[in-house]
């Protein structure tokens, strides 16, 4: 970087080499995942709602990093195509929870050891505890970034 530049030096930036990894990361997955029909939002819609049964578009939407349109025209696909079933009634004030169906957990099945391939490519060559400490990092990062 010249030192004329106020920039950030992108050879040395944290920031950028994170940013970097998100991309590659992401191109990868949905390589993986296309051929299933799945984009990464219909993926992390299915595993969130394995993990937490019941959630709403609203909580899904946030696990997802996606708007809460975007969910809902996400929601409406999977309920048509029978990959999730909507509660006809709000438990809790306008909240409608989503669970998976039988095909739903299939095709999250199917999914989870696509995106596990990728996860394992990506840290195919760390050992143990540079895993653990990559993991550590990146949850401080995040936290901190959040102002916790």
């Amino acid at each position: 970087m010249s030192q004329d530049s106020p920039g950030i030096d992108l050879d040395t930036s944290l920031g950028y080499l994170l940013k970097e990894a998100s991309s590659a990361l992401r191109a990868a997955m949905e390589d993986v995942l296309r051929p299933l029909g799945m984009n990464i939002t219909h993926y992390s819609c299915l595993e969130l709602l394995a993990q937490r049964p019941g959630l709403s578009n609203s909580e899904l939407a946030r696990g997802a990093f996606v708007t809460r349109q975007t969910m809902n025209v996400l929601l409406q696909t999977l309920e048509h195509d029978g990959t999730v079933v909507r509660a006809t009634d709000a438990t809790v004030g306008r909240v409608v929870p989503v669970t998976l169906t039988e095909k739903g957990r299939a095709d999250l099945a199917r999914a989870t050891a696509a995106v596990r391939g990728v996860e394992d490519r990506m840290v195919s060559g760390m050992t143990g505890p540079e895993r653990t400490a990559a993991f550590r990092a990146l949850r401080s990062m995040a936290t901190a970034l959040r102002g916790g």
